[in-house]
């Protein structure tokens, strides 16, 4: 999926934010704390996944728009469909 520079740049903060707290995750894993060291591995993994996978109220326009035009606009490909049938 090809993301916007925004997109990239929120997703390099996230990775930012989460790697830390992964490591220490991963820290008091190798220290023997296990339930500590899962749970911070789940949180980082869940700053991930809520990043990629939430939408927030800044990603509905740019939702509702490619929804409209991928109905009201043919792309080139069906454009030539159209014309070679006729």
């Amino acid at each position: 999926m090809a993301r916007s520079i925004t997109g990239t740049i929120g997703l390099a903060a996230t990775v930012a934010l989460a790697a830390p707290i992964a490591l220490f995750g991963v820290n008091r894993l190798l220290d023997g704390e296990t339930v500590v060291g899962g749970a911070a591995i789940a949180v980082a993994v869940g700053m991930l996944l809520v990043e990629e996978y939430l939408t927030t109220p800044t990603d509905i326009p740019g939702k509702v728009v490619d929804g409209t035009v991928g109905r009201v606009v043919k792309s080139p490909d069906e454009e030539r469909e159209d014309t070679d049938e006729r």
